[in-house]
């Protein structure tokens, strides 16, 4: 699919296990394995959706992608180049080019300073600008996330919770990045407020150039501003492919619960049959595949050996991790089965 294309970034066997360290008196202690051997392109100019539930290693995997965490496995390289490399060498070099949206817009801005003394911070440190070149800075930012230019003067809780992530946004901005994590950026926000922040952020997209890693839980606004989404359940990444495709035909049936269990209007909730066995251990995962308890399909093959992303794929650009992808076995998307 993006053979002519070099990744803006790439993620290749990344894991993160929290704890697993030695006990004082001896022993080991267990760790807990949030992220599990996940490998994705990130293409220049796309949205990557990434959705799950919680718990699954979303915000775990988005910290690492912009360096506030560091894989306990695998690597993650930005142009080419080891983002854990550039953390030690040039952290300045890191924050220009990948920035990150906070869920809380408000918690995440400190109360303590104006407005313009926060956006103000990357224009000094990590551009360089001087009073001038800031000030005309300040007034492009605002003018983007639609802020009046005499909230500059305000403080941080002045501010409803719309304002405070457009502000978020723009200090996300004022680097000049390629790449913008964005870790559940609406999912604080009323309904009517989210149409305009998503709106938003599409346009800013389309006039910086901008590409997107956009996390969230909402499967109605993934699909809405994705171009690929990624499936992730317990760690892994369970599938990944083109958004309308993925939609459309799921090939998973985690996925097809996920999309089956979204409440609307005049439609049932269908569960999967088998769909409240239990999680796995996280201290101890599983040898197979982590959603077997919680699927009708599920074999001795799926509980004994893990399916790999491209298992059972029919072609290159959707891949799922499935040993019996429903796709495969007659079923059709929207028959109300997993």
């Amino acid at each position: 699919m993006h053979s002519t294309v070099e990744p803006l970034m790439r993620v290749e066997g990344v894991e993160r296990i929290f704890g697993g360290r030695r006990k004082l008196f001896g022993g080991h202690r267990a760790g807990v394995h949030a992220v599990q051997d996940v490998s994705l392109d990130i293409m220049p100019g796309e949205t990557l959706g990434i959705v799950g539930e919680s718990g699954c290693g979303k915000s775990t995997l988005a910290r690492m992608l912009v360096g506030l965490d560091q894989p306990t496995g695998g690597s993650i390289r930005f142009k080419g180049r080891d983002i854990a490399d550039t953390l030690r060498n040039d952290f300045n070099g890191l924050a220009r080019n990948i920035q990150y949206v906070f869920q809380d817009p408000v918690s995440s801005l400190n109360p303590r300073k104006t407005i313009r003394s926060i956006l103000e911070a990357p224009l000094k440190h990590l551009l360089g600008l001087g009073r001038k070149e800031r000030a005309e800075r300040l007034g492009t930012l605002m003018d983007a996330v639609n802020l009046r230019p005499e909230f500059l003067e305000r403080y941080p809780h002045e501010f409803s919770g719309g304002q405070a992530q457009r502000i978020g946004i723009a200090r996300a901005l004022a680097a000049d990045p390629e790449l913008i994590v964005l870790d559940e950026p609406v999912s604080a926000l009323d309904v009517s407020v989210q149409a305009q922040v998503i709106n938003l952020l599409a346009d800013l997209k389309a006039r910086f150039g901008l590409t997107y890693v956009f996390i969230s839980h909402d499967l109605s606004v993934v699909e809405s501003v994705s171009d690929r989404v990624a499936v992730m359940y317990f760690g892994r990444l369970a599938e990944l492919g083109p958004a309308r495709a993925l939609f459309a035909d799921p090939r998973h049936r985690y996925t097809r619960l996920l999309l089956d269990s979204v409440p609307a209007p005049g439609k049932p909730i269908v569960a999967c049959e088998g769909s409240e066995g239990d999680l796995p251990d996280p201290y101890d995962p599983p040898a197979g595949c982590a959603f077997a308890p919680r699927c009708p399909a599920a074999d001795d093959l799926c509980r004994s050996q893990r399916p790999a992303l491209d298992a059972g794929a029919v072609d290159g650009a959707h891949l799922a991790a499935c040993f019996h992808p429903p796709l495969l076995t007659g079923e059709t998307a929207g028959d109300g089965q997993l």
